[in-house]
């Protein structure tokens, strides 16, 4: 162990996203931040545990001062009642997607619920916050279990979708092929009004190769290759009919195939605006203060890989703390990018659960004790290089990305 004379004053944040079906991000933090006090006990070290829009946004603006509010409302399959958090803060309410229409919500998601799912769930929390104030809503987009285009949480908001016999449309995005009328006449007037800001953390189109059905839709059960062309139809039918109805096409925007295309809808219909989730949980942790004077920085989540580069949470982070001239550190269930993608990201070094067991059940299973082993292994290679070298040598042993700075 490092001498405490040789860390005092040294300042550490600790700012992962969740370690998907393991951890959360405060667990994640808590279990790094403690190693990391263990083998440097001079140092102040800082949990900011992120999201990126999706799970875990709401903890973010919990851990800064809002206020938690609960709300019954429907799940992402209908008729069941779930509780749903959100956060409130004077006007100001932040509500999570995945608490209303997550997927986590999904017993045994496949082919039929990925075509049933509906975001109705989370336009009755967007009313919930409204009906008590708000006028600024921020809806983190994540996790989701749905494709439906954010059809359901327009219907929920006043909306009227309709098939060619003039009845109600069903819920889910396997029934958007056949929508024939979308009438607006009665959706809640609030939304002219109301500031909808869409956190989001991919750039995926609502549309084509890289849209929510083709990208995320097997992610929600949707194996047979005729479902994921069954839920492309109904969205681009969807965006076909909003289009006609509102006079404007958002399908080819960046970030519209985020959480099934909920944000589609949220921008065409409700008039909301996109934003990185990151920046915005920046903003709600206060995390860019705590950078100012950090020496290394910790990020994390489950899963580094090309979808890490589209805007998650840690991809983004590492990137301003790099531009700050801060050294970074990366920490994850399993790490695919290659020494050059992590340098390119601003990430010095990744340590994965996979170094140190290769089974990836394993690492899901015991994922608390392997990611102490291995926040101990950063804690004592980042230790030894201080000593080793100069400040402007820094280089972290392990997989190093070599970095230079």
């Amino acid at each position: 162990m490092t001498p405490d004379g040789d860390t005092a004053g040294l300042r550490v944040v600790v700012a992962p996203d969740k370690f998907k079906g393991s951890l959360t991000a405060t667990e994640v933090a808590g279990i790094v931040a403690q190693t990391v006090r263990r083998h440097a006990p001079g140092a102040t070290v800082i949990e900011c545990p992120i999201a990126d829009g999706g799970d875990g946004t709401v903890d973010v603006a919990l851990r800064s001062g809002f206020t938690a509010v609960d709300a019954k409302v429907v799940g992402p399959l209908g008729g069941v009642t779930t509780t749903a958090r959100y956060a409130r803060s004077g006007r100001t309410a932040v509500i999570e997607l995945a608490a209303a229409a997550g997927l986590g919500l999904i017993e045994r998601p496949d082919d039929l619920t990925a075509a049933s799912t509906s975001t109705y769930g989370v336009g009755l929390l967007v009313t919930h916050a409204l009906d008590r104030g708000a006028d600024r809503i921020v809806l983190g987009l994540g996790g989701s279990a749905t494709t439906d285009g954010g059809a359901g949480m327009v219907t929920a908001l006043g909306g009227r979708l309709l098939d060619s016999r003039g009845g109600p449309l069903a819920r889910g995005g396997g029934a958007l092929a056949e929508l024939a009328v979308l009438d607006l006449a009665d959706l809640d007037p609030r939304l002219q009004t109301v500031d909808l800001v869409l956190a989001c953390d991919v750039d995926n189109p609502l549309q084509g190769p890289d849209g929510a059905a083709a990208v995320y839709g097997p992610q929600k059960g949707a194996q047979s290759p005729a479902t994921v062309a069954a839920l492309e139809r109904g969205l681009r039918r969807w965006a076909d009919v909003v289009a006609a109805v509102t006079g404007r096409d958002f399908r080819g925007l960046a970030g519209c195939g985020a959480a099934g295309g909920t944000a589609f809808g949220g921008v065409a219909v409700l008039g909301g605006r996109i934003t990185s989730g990151f920046e915005m949980c920046l903003e709600l942790s206060g995390l860019g203060e705590h950078l100012e004077d950090a020496e290394l920085v910790i990020v994390g989540e489950g899963s580094l890989d090309s979808q890490s580069l589209r805007g998650k949470g840690p991809a983004t982070l590492a990137a301003v703390a790099a531009r700050r001239a801060r050294r970074v550190v990366a920490l994850s269930g399993r790490c695919v990018l290659s020494d050059g993608q992590l340098r390119a990201t601003g990430i010095d070094a990744a340590y994965a659960l996979t170094d140190v067991e290769p089974d990836p059940r394993v690492c899901m299973s015991e994922a608390p004790r392997l990611l102490e082993t291995v926040a101990a292994r950063l804690a004592q290679d980042w230790l030894r290089s201080r000593s080793d070298c100069a400040a402007d040598e820094f280089v972290t042993p392990g997989r190093s990305a070599g970095r230079s700075h």
